[in-house]
C-alpha cells in the first residue's frame, strides 16, 4: 500500500521578512528553505528552537555562514499556514540573545500573521 505524500501547508511572508530573508547568501538561503519545507510538512526542523517569552508555536531558526549568524523566525500557531515573520542577520557577537529590537518587531508581525489569518477566514479564502 503507497502511503500519500503530505500536502505542504502554505508559507506566508510579513512585512518584509521575505525581501530580508532573499538577501542571505544562497546557502543560507537554501538550508532555511528546506527547513521551511520540513515545518510545512508538520516536521520539527533540526536547527529549530523555541524562541522564548513570545509564547508556544514561535520557532527560530538558526544558521552561521562565513562567520555570520543569520535567523529566521515563523510561526505554526495558525493551524492552516505557516507565518514567517522575521528574517535577520544577527549583529551582536556577544551573547545568544536575540536583541530587543527583533523581539519587538516579531511581536508586532505576529499581531499581522494574526490578523492575516483571520481575514482570510472571514472571506473564506484560503486560510
Amino acid at each position: 500500500m503507497i502511503t500519500p505524500r503530505p500536502v505542504p501547508k502554505p508559507l506566508r511572508w510579513i512585512g518584509s521578512s521575505r525581501k530580508d530573508y532573499m538577501a542571505f547568501p544562497q546557502a543560507v538561503q537554501e538550508a532555511f528553505g528546506f527547513e521551511f519545507y520540513l515545518a510545512q510538512l508538520g516536521q520539527h526542523p533540526p536547527s529549530a528552537k523555541p524562541l522564548k517569552g513570545l509564547g508556544s508555536g514561535v520557532v527560530e531558526l538558526i544558521e552561521s555562514h562565513d562567520g555570520d549568524a543569520y535567523r529566521a523566525v515563523y510561526t505554526v500557531r495558525f493551524g492552516s499556514a505557516i507565518y514567517v515573520v522575521h528574517a535577520f542577520k544577527k549583529k551582536s557577537k556577544a551573547g545568544i540573545k536575540t536583541p530587543r529590537t527583533d523581539i519587538d518587531l516579531i511581536k508586532t508581525r505576529l499581531k499581522d500573521a494574526e490578523a492575516d489569518h483571520n481575514n482570510r477566514l472571514k472571506s473564506g479564502t484560503q486560510p
